[in-house]
């Protein structure tokens, strides 16, 4: 069984930092040896990829994103980090993380929010 367990959301004035963490609880390999993500809800809108990163370090990211979001992993500590700055007023959403276990399934968390205001 696979946990997710993220943290950090927060409500932030445009312009502003934040990090989130995603905490994953299960036994085994199964965080080191797979992609990891974080993508984001907001209300009316579809979950979009915000970052990704590969068992390996790779990662890739959104176009809205890029420069301002960075997505980092620690396998000691079975957690992924996305660190946010210069946060937009339309970064504000739910934001979510994602473990692909397989090319058609993975486990989900229960987000996190993050409100940015103007």
């Amino acid at each position: 069984q696979v946990q997710l367990v993220e943290s950090g959301g927060d409500l932030v004035q445009a312009g502003g930092s934040l990090r989130l963490s995603c905490a994953c609880v299960a036994s085994g390999t199964i965080f080191r040896n797979n992609y990891m993500a974080w993508y984001r809800q907001a209300p009316g809108k579809q979950r979009e990829l915000v970052a990704g990163i590969t068992a390996g370090g790779s990662t890739n990211y959104a176009d809205s994103v890029k420069g301002r979001f960075t997505i980092s992993r620690d396998n000691a500590k079975n957690t992924v980090y996305l660190q946010m700055s210069s946060l937009k007023p339309e970064d504000t959403a739910t934001y979510y993380c994602y473990l692909r276990a397989t090319a058609w399934s993975g486990y989900w968390g229960q987000g996190t929010q993050v409100t940015v205001s103007s």
